[in-house]
């Protein structure tokens, strides 16, 4: 790891170590000792742990949030953008729940994390943003049926993958990942054209 530049190696250090024992137990104390450097040396680069979780997620994780936006109304087949979706949300659901189930066991912590992202204009909910934009951008295409509630369609797309992830690993999959993917976009498409 000594090698990469200073930056590189404090978030290759941060997702290891939040992948390994959670978002809440990890201090930038010791991603700086993992990364090989001083504690001032990461705050350098990022402000706060909340920071560098952000780019953590940018950086290291399923590319969930570019995939939203690069999405353009009315290109390829709704259907596949839907699964494609659902594939990235479900990967990027299943990397990031170890990372932050240990916040919800500490309520201070989760309550100044939450208020950190909201001041970084991050979090839970632009997923949902983005693909309600994006469903709206179809309906205005004329994919999507005038009547639909774009952002209840996002809510549920996106919240069956974060379910999926949260739910399966304990007691398996009734459907594989390709399966699920194909059966959620399929059902959505259903609903809402």
């Amino acid at each position: 790891m000594e090698n990469k530049p200073a930056r590189v190696r404090i978030v290759d250090a941060a997702h290891e170590l939040m992948l390994g024992i959670g978002l809440a137990r990890v201090t930038t104390k010791e991603i700086a000792r993992v990364a090989g450097c001083s504690e001032a040396a990461l705050y350098k680069y990022f402000r706060s742990k909340e920071e560098l979780f952000v780019t953590v997620l940018g950086e290291r994780m399923p590319r969930l949030g570019p995939l939203l936006g690069d999405l353009r109304a009315g290109e390829g087949d709704l259907e596949e953008n839907l699964r494609e979706i659902a594939r990235q949300a479900t990967l990027f659901y299943q990397q990031t729940f170890p990372v932050l189930a240990s916040l919800y066991a500490e309520p201070r912590l989760k309550r100044r994390h939450d208020e950190a992202m909201r001041e970084m204009d991050a979090g839970p909910h632009k997923p949902i943003e983005g693909l309600d934009a994006y469903l709206r951008a179809e309906q205005q295409a004329g994919r999507v049926g005038a009547g639909t509630d774009t952002y209840a369609a996002a809510s549920l797309l996106l919240g069956a993958c974060a379910q999926r992830a949260f739910a399966y690993e304990a007691g398996g999959s009734p459907q594989s990942p390709d399966d699920f993917v194909a059966s959620l976009a399929r059902t959505l498409l259903g609903g809402i054209s």
